[in-house]
């Protein structure tokens, strides 16, 4: 049959079984298998046990767990508090003034989170109210929140990256590595878009309050000094070649346990619940990558990617044209479907075309993180998006036209990449050489 009937028949079967509500994983896995029964003469049940299994006891995926239970710790802890008056008197001088904070405060949570979305509701939590209060314009605060929040993909430990690098077969900890340029970069734009967008409305920004002495602010910066030592601890330490992600993980939860006991939110009831939490999330992605690698497996008995492959080589199209069209590709999927879910859906079938256009994978990987760090905040599935529709009550639309200049910053900075590669693949050289 030809390969093009056959990836249109299981891409419809795929779209029609999410559409349905059925879960990712078993979707993933309900496609592959049917896949190999109808186009393939391979023993689809002894493949599914073999892959499911080899992908679950993975070492790479030995250090996912561990961050993503270092960013529930966190989530409990007084931690965003202690940064938002850390920050707030050095970026309050600033144009824009305490906008700068939720920048700020989500690049620094998100070095100790991993994730978008808690990055989203953690920082969100504190700078909200303080702000509202503070008569800022509700859509900056909204915009600039959900903007800065999607940092928590790509600034390490990035749990999506692990993913990716598991998916690729990359090294996690030159994908943490390769993330931290591009995450200040991200941070810088954000923080000059704000400035000019207040040079133009300083209607929208409310007066400046009375400026703090300056052993006062000294004073009041001594609550970020346990983040950042917490971020020196495990990205220092990857960086440095002394740890590697599982083990610069290890000690990122010792790190949470400690900082949560000294700041008194460390008892009985907040242990159990972070634990909780990282166990629900640890299984949901486990089973959803275990999905991916037995898809990506059937995939290659089908010869789909093979020879979609050799589809799209057949247009000769240049690295940046290939790279136009998988970042269009990868909006339109991200209106529909979460981050993780986009890396393992397209994996398989993208991975092959990538390797073949001859681009490094680990820049890919930052690319691709950053180009899915967009569906954050588009909707209909914008999870930052309806994490702050709840905590404001505005509805969807508005919280969308906020974050809607972020989009385009974030546009702006895959074009950069592109356009610069050395962003995303300087340190990592310079690991190598090390």
């Amino acid at each position: 049959m030809d390969p093009m009937l056959v990836s249109g028949f299981l891409i419809v079967l795929m779209l029609v079984l999410l559409a349905l509500g059925v879960w990712v994983a078993l979707t993933l896995m309900i496609v592959g298998y049917l896949g190999i029964v109808l186009f393939s003469g391979a023993p689809a049940g002894a493949i599914m046990a073999t892959t499911i299994w080899g992908q679950s006891w993975s070492w790479a995926l030995t250090a996912l767990p561990l961050f993503i239970w270092m960013g529930e710790i966190l989530y409990r802890s007084k931690l965003a508090s202690e940064m938002f008056r850390g920050l707030a008197p050095w970026l309050a001088p600033l144009p824009g003034r305490l906008l700068h904070v939720n920048i700020a405060s989500c690049g620094l949570f998100a070095a100790v989170s991993g994730s978008s979305a808690a990055t989203t509701a953690t920082i969100g939590r504190i700078t909200i109210p303080e702000l509202t209060r503070r008569n800022y314009d509700a859509r900056a605060v909204i915009g600039t929140l959900a903007g800065s929040a999607t940092l928590g993909f790509l600034i390490p430990p990035s749990i999506i990256l692990i993913v990716y690098g598991v998916a690729a077969d990359v090294s996690i900890s030159r994908l943490f590595i390769a993330g931290i340029l591009p995450g200040l970069m991200l941070v810088l734009l954000f923080m000059g878009y704000v400035a000019v967008w207040a040079s133009f409305h300083k209607d929208r920004i409310p007066p400046a309050e009375p400026k703090m002495p300056f052993w006062q602010r000294v004073k009041a910066t001594a609550g970020l000094i346990p983040i950042i030592g917490l971020i020196v601890c495990v990205i220092g330490s990857i960086y440095a070649g002394i740890a590697t992600a599982t083990e610069a993980a290890a000690v990122g939860v010792i790190g949470a346990l400690v900082l949560s006991l000294l700041s008194g939110t460390l008892n009985w009831a907040s242990f159990r619940d972070s634990v909780a939490g990282a166990t629900r999330t640890t299984c949901m992605v486990t089973l959803i990558l275990a999905g991916a690698a037995f898809l990506s497996v059937a995939m290659g008995f089908t010869g789909i990617p093979r020879n979609l492959a050799s589809w799209v080589g057949s247009f000769e199209l240049t690295q940046f044209q290939l790279l136009l069209a998988l970042t269009v590709l990868f909006i339109v999927m991200g209106c529909f479907l979460d981050g993780i879910s986009i890396v393992v859906l397209t994996a398989s079938v993208i991975m092959p075309m990538v390797q073949a256009a001859g681009i490094d994978l680990i820049w890919f990987g930052i690319y691709l993180v950053v180009v899915i760090e967009m569906s954050q905040i588009t909707p209909p599935v914008g999870i930052n998006l309806f994490i702050l529709q709840s905590m404001t009550d505005r509805d969807l639309l508005f919280v969308a036209k906020a974050a809607f200049p972020f989009f385009l910053l974030l546009v702006a900075a895959t074009i950069l990449l592109i356009l610069v590669p050395e962003i995303a693949t300087f340190l990592p050289s310079l690991m190598t050489r090390g």
